[in-house]
Formats: C-alpha cells, structure tokens, sequence
C-alpha cells in the first residue's frame, strides 16, 4: 500500500553535485525515520544518512561535511544533497522509509534504489 520511488540519480562528474529524492506515497500516517543507504558493486551496503521525524539528521563520515539529507513532512519526501562528489561515491542509492500507518503499525518500506555514477 506504501510504495517509496527515488530519484535523482544520474552520471555526474568529480566534484559535481547532485540531488537525489526519496518519495513515500500511500496509507501513511506519519513518517518517521528515513535513511539514505548506497551499496557499490561487490560492496557490502552503507548507511550514508538518516534523517528523524523532528529532523535530527546522521551521517556517514564517508559523506560528512558533503552531504545534506532533509525532507518535507507535508509531500512525505525526503532528500539528500551530494556536493563534491567522487569516485567512490558511485553506487546504488536505495532508500529505507519507516512510518506508522492508519492500524497504528510501525513498518519499514525499501525503495529500489537510483544510480549514481560520478565518472569523468
């Protein structure tokens, strides 16, 4: 019933930018704490971001100091900022939503994930 759809991904190079989108539609009655993950071929996945309901974000120290997660209570969408982006930052972009919906059950929902390619 809850679908989550990211966005944003692309090819982009060194030092680039880019702003990827997470968005939660469905029986949602509120949304509670979502999370950036990325995952690179033969790589085990990574946490990047993550973000509460009232706001309080985390990072990875891969990405701290270059990445912004925020989000939009009212569109249930949350997004992260990539700024001086680098090889290694190339993988799958998935995001985690956690929400609790209108039977006051607390679910986790998986995107399937964006690419993000940072080549020259």
């Amino acid at each position: 019933q809850v679908q989550v759809v990211e966005s944003g991904g692309g090819l982009v190079q060194p030092g680039g930018s880019l702003r990827l989108s997470c968005a939660a539609s469905g029986s949602i009655r509120r949304l509670d704490v979502t999370a950036w993950y990325r995952q690179a071929p033969g790589q085990e996945r990574e946490l990047v971001a993550s973000i509460t309901s009232t706001g309080v974000a985390n990072y990875a120290n891969s990405v701290k100091g270059r990445g912004t997660i925020s989000r939009d209570n009212v569109k249930n969408t949350v997004y992260l900022q990539m700024n001086s982006l680098k090889p290694e930052d190339t993988a799958v972009y998935r995001c985690s939503v956690k929400y609790t919906n209108y039977d006051w059950r607390y679910v986790e929902v998986w995107g399937r994930g964006t690419l993000v390619n940072v080549s020259s």
